[in-house]
C-alpha cells in the first residue's frame, strides 16, 4: 500500500504521523517563526524551517546506512510528537517539553496513532507504518536523548537554533556496567548449536538454509561481527599472509561501525566452515581476492547462477530474522525437552544477533584470551573509555584466538 502524505488541516491535532519524506507540516508549525530560532549571527545552513534543518543534519550521515536510519528515526519521532501532540514547531520546544517527551517515549499513547499493530515493522511507504513498535526501554530512551542532544547541538552550531533545550538536562556520569548481561552462557549457547545441528535437510531448500544458518552463526560468534557488518562486507576480504615463523594465517578485513577497519582472525575453524558453505554453493573452497560474493547469500544463489557475485547481500532485517528464528526454535526445543528450563528459553526468545557478539567477547574472556586481543577482535576503541591504546602483536592475537576461541560444532 502507498502512503498518502499528511495534509495539513485544522486544528493541528488532526495531523497524523508520517515519514519525513512524505510529511507535510502546516506553515504555522513548520518552525519558520519558531521561538527558539536564532535571531542574531549568520546561519551556516540554508534551511528556513524545521524539516529542512533536520534534513540538513541527516545529510551528514547518508554514507553510513545504520547511523543514518537511527538518527532519522529519533529526529522523526521528536518532530512528529512536537507537531502532532504538542501542536508547536520543533524549534519552539522548551526544556520542559523535552522532559514530557522523555515520558512519552516510555509509553507512546494513543497506541493507535503511534504504535504499529502487533509491534510489526512496516515499510515506510505502507499506510500501516508508525513511528514506534512499542514502549522504549530505559536504555533506548537514553540513546534517543543522546542522539537528539547531538542534533540540537549541531543546529545551534549551524546558527539555526538559539539554544539547545536538552543541554539543561542533568548529565549523569556514565559508569561501566559491572558485567554484560545480554549474552548466552555456554550451556545456552550449546542449545543453539544443537538446534542448528538438527535442522532438517531433506529438501534442497532445507539443506541450503541449514548450511547458511551454520555459516552465519559461525561468522557472528567466531568473528564477533555486528549484523550490519555481515551484510556490508564480501568474501574477497579474506586474505592469507605468512607470519614470522612461516605459518600461513587467514584474516578477514572488516569495514565496520563508523567506517573503521579492523582485522579479524580467520581461524582454521572459520576457514573450514567457510569452505563447507562455499562448496555447498558450488564455489571453490577458498575465495579469491577479486570476487565480490556477499559473506552470506540469499536462498537460491549457487555457482550455476552466473550472477552469484552480483547478488544483493541479505539486508540487516533479513539476517536479523534468520537469527531470531533460530533462537525461537532453540527455545521451543528446550521447553519440549526440559519443562524446568523456562528461564533459559525466555532468555533465548529475547536474544538478538548482537547477543552473539557479546557472547563471543564473554567466552573469549572466560577462556582467558588477553582482553587487549578481545578488544582488537571486536573492534573496540579501547579497554575503557579512558585507557590509552595498547599495541598487540597481530600474529600472537591470531594464535591465541585460534587456540582459545572455538565454536566446536
Amino acid at each position: 500500500m502507498t502512503r498518502t502524505p499528511s495534509v495539513p488541516t485544522s486544528p493541528p491535532y488532526s495531523l497524523q504521523p508520517a515519514p519525513l519524506e512524505t510529511l507535510v507540516v502546516p506553515a504555522r508549525l513548520d518552525g519558520s517563526a519558531g521561538l527558539n530560532r536564532a535571531v542574531t549571527g549568520r546561519a551556516q545552513i540554508a534551511a528556513d524551517n524545521d524539516l529542512d534543518a533536520i534534513r540538513a543534519w541527516l545529510s551528514r550521515f547518508v554514507e553510513t546506512k545504520a547511523t543514518f536510519e537511527n538518527y532519522r528515526k529519533e529526529a522523526e519521532r521528536l518532530l512528529l510528537w512536537s507537531v502532532v501532540e504538542m501542536g508547536k514547531p520543533l524549534s519552539s520546544l522548551t526544556h520542559e517539553d523535552c522532559l514530557r517527551y522523555q515520558q512519552f517515549l516510555a509509553n507512546p499513547q494513543p497506541a493507535s496513532t503511534w504504535v504499529a499493530g502487533g509491534g510489526r515493522k512496516h515499510p515506510r511507504s505502507d499506510a500501516r507504518w508508525r513511528p514506534f513498535y512499542g514502549p522504549l526501554s530505559p536504555s533506548s530512551q537514553r540513546q534517543a536523548a543522546v542522539i537528539l542532544n547531538v542534533m540540537f547541538s549541531w543546529l545551534v552550531q549551524a546558527g539555526y537554533l538559539a539554544g539547545n533545550p536538552l543541554s539543561l538536562s542533568r548529565q549523569r556520569a556514565r559508569h561501566t556496567a559491572p558485567r554484560i548481561t545480554r549474552y548466552l552462557e555456554p550451556s545456552v549457547w550449546q542449545e543453539v548449536k544443537d538446534f542448528i545441528a538438527t535442522m532438517p535437510k531433506e529438501t534442497d531448500r532445507e539443506k541450503a538454509h541449514a548450511y547458511r544458518v551454520r555459516w552465519l552463526f559461525t561468522l557472528l560468534y567466531l568473528g564477533g561481527l555486528r549484523i550490519a557488518e555481515v551484510g556490508a562486507n564480501t568474501m574477497s576480504q579474506f586474505f592469507v599472509r605468512r607470519d614470522a615463523d612461516g605459518t600461513l594465517r587467514w584474516w578477514l578485513t572488516i569495514h565496520g561501525k563508523g567506517d573503521k577497519q579492523r582485522l579479524v582472525p580467520a581461524t582454521r575453524e572459520m576457514m573450514m566452515e567457510l569452505s563447507r558453505y562455499r562448496q555447498h554453493l558450488g564455489l571453490s573452497a577458498l575465495p579469491s581476492p577479486n570476487e565480490n560474493t556477499p559473506l552470506v547469500l540469499p536462498m537460491g544463489a549457487t555457482a550455476s547462477n552466473e550472477r552469484i557475485e552480483t547478488c544483493a547481500p541479505l539486508t540487516r532485517a533479513a539476517l536479523h530474522a534468520i537469527v531470531k528464528e533460530v533462537f525461537a526454535g532453540a527455545a521451543s526445543r528446550l521447553r519440549e525437552r526440559d519443562d524446568t528450563a523456562s528461564a533459559q528459553a525466555e532468555l533465548l526468545e529475547k536474544a538478538s544477533a548482537h547477543w552473539l557478539r557479546h557472547t563471543a567477547g564473554s567466552h573469549m574472556a572466560d577462556q582467558q584470551v588477553d582482553l587487549r586481543m578481545v578488544r582488537d577482535n571486536l573492534g573496540h576503541a579501547s579497554l575503557t573509555t579512558t585507557s590509552i591504546y595498547l599495541h598487540v602483536d597481530d600474529d600472537r592475537r591470531h594464535q591465541e584466538t585460534e587456540e582459545k576461541h572455538r565454536v566446536d560444532w
